[in-house]
């Protein structure tokens, strides 16, 4: 298995797989409520089941090149992840997303990882758009969105129902010579 190496404190990002679900799992608990608060990853893993289930949902999306799941690591420990949600090589579209435990919050290693991700899509696979979608309610998550160099382009209302309640969704999204442009800035 690879490893990308996030900087020098210990971080890195590593694929997910169906036969690690009891890490994947216990990582989930760790951050159950806070990972929670604005994404429904809680909810879908909630026993030892429907982590490896998850988890082999994207080995299957990985094998068809239509998604992609990876963990962040600190020092070995999975503390987070990053994914693409849909991943479209032919139509040069992706959408990524996050998480993160709370005691490795703020600490820019969904920043680090994202980057790394969509400097992958863009310039190996030629992903032209990255999506990014988010609660307006998340503002750590917009955060990232912004130091990715992403672009607000809309609010879809109430458009997601989540825990009993609709709840808005906001667009930011990247172009590839966008993203280059930063890349050089």
């Amino acid at each position: 298995m690879f490893a990308i190496p996030l900087g020098d404190d210990g971080a890195e990002l590593t694929p997910l797989a169906p036969w690690q679900a009891d890490e994947f799992l216990a990582h989930i608990d760790r951050g159950r409520d806070f990972i929670g608060a604005h994404v429904g990853l809680p909810d879908i893993v909630t026993d030892l089941d429907s982590a490896r289930a998850h988890l082999t949902r994207y080995a299957d999306r990985a094998a068809r090149d239509a998604g992609y799941l990876y963990g962040i690591r600190v020092d070995g420990l999975l503390v987070g992840g990053v994914l693409f949600v849909h991943f479209d090589a032919t139509a040069g579209t992706a959408e990524a997303g996050c998480w993160v435990e709370p005691a490795y919050a703020g600490r820019g290693l969904v920043t680090r990882a994202c980057r790394a991700i969509i400097d992958w899509a863009v310039e190996r696979r030629g992903i032209h758009r990255v999506e990014w979608q988010v609660s307006p309610l998340n503002t750590p998550s917009i955060a990232v969105a912004r130091r990715l160099g992403m672009t607000k382009e809309g609010v879809l209302r109430e458009n997601y129902p989540y825990r009993g309640k609709r709840n808005d969704t906001e667009i930011w999204s990247v172009l590839a010579p966008e993203w280059r442009a930063a890349k050089e800035a």
